[in-house]
């Protein structure tokens, strides 16, 4: 590392009379004041400077500046970056995160930050994911239940966010799918009526939210649908004679 003391850009260049790299990178081209520099308080400049020289990233991952940090732990060897798994700054264990083999990621399942909570989650080997599916934060579940192996997302029906059980209701399979047409969100059934196998859909046909029974409609075997022409929400009415009108179309011309 440069014993002199780094200098913030003010501008679109950063001095560079008294910086080490000035003889060997800046006459060769591989760095660049105001594009590529490690001097600068600039994370798109540091990230250029260390992408052309990520031998000098090593440098740098004790660096005071957090950005900096953050940015060498891309491009440094991996076992000095091992140990910023847990730095003070949040985005330099993002970075690790991001880094680390899979395998070596179950100490940061318990990182106080939920982004770094997050990337975990969105990079564990789908069989371990079933240790956050009780995390306090609902955009981790969320991630694990967008990958978590069909056959343990059912545990995730019930959890106490929407969004998350919206997630499972996209994923799980159609015939799993009937625990969630009670859900108490409209937009959770929503998603179950539009995915449901045709014959367990007519169940909803009878729900709050017109826009479920919307759905539904548009699924149903069509021998069931003429009660819904009573519907008291226009769309859905619409939608029903639409259905019926192409059936009775289709026998015309046959």
């Amino acid at each position: 590392m440069p014993d002199s003391p780094l200098v913030p850009l003010n501008g679109a260049a950063a001095a560079c009379a008294d910086c080490a790299y000035r003889e060997h990178l800046l006459a060769g081209g591989r760095c660049q004041p105001g594009d590529a520099c490690v001097r600068a308080h600039s994370g798109r400049q540091i990230d250029r400077f260390l992408r052309r020289n990520p031998e000098l990233a090593a440098d740098y991952v004790a660096d005071p500046f957090w950005e900096r940090r953050a940015i060498a732990a891309r491009y440094a060897p991996l076992e000095m970056v091992r140990p910023l798994a847990v730095d003070p700054d949040e985005v330099v264990r993002r970075a690790v995160a991001m880094r680390l083999p899979a395998e070596e990621l179950n100490a940061m399942m318990r990182d106080p930050d939920r982004e770094v909570r997050i990337t975990v989650a969105s990079r564990l080997p789908p069989m371990k994911l079933e240790a956050l599916i009780a995390d306090p934060d609902y955009m981790v579940r969320q991630q694990v239940a967008h990958r978590l192996p069909h056959g343990r997302l059912r545990h995730m029906a019930y959890d106490p966010d929407p969004e998350v059980r919206k997630e499972v209701a996209r994923r799980l399979p159609a015939f799993a799918l009937r625990k969630l047409a009670q859900d108490p969100e409209a937009e959770v059934r929503r998603i179950v009526a539009a995915r449901l196998l045709p014959d367990d859909v007519a169940t909803m046909l009878a729900d709050s939210d017109w826009m479920v029974r919307l759905e539904a409609v548009l699924r149903v075997p069509v021998a069931l649908l003429t009660p819904m022409l009573d519907d008291p929400e226009e769309e859905v009415r619409e939608a029903v004679r639409r259905r019926i009108s192409g059936i009775i179309d289709n026998e015309e011309t046959s």
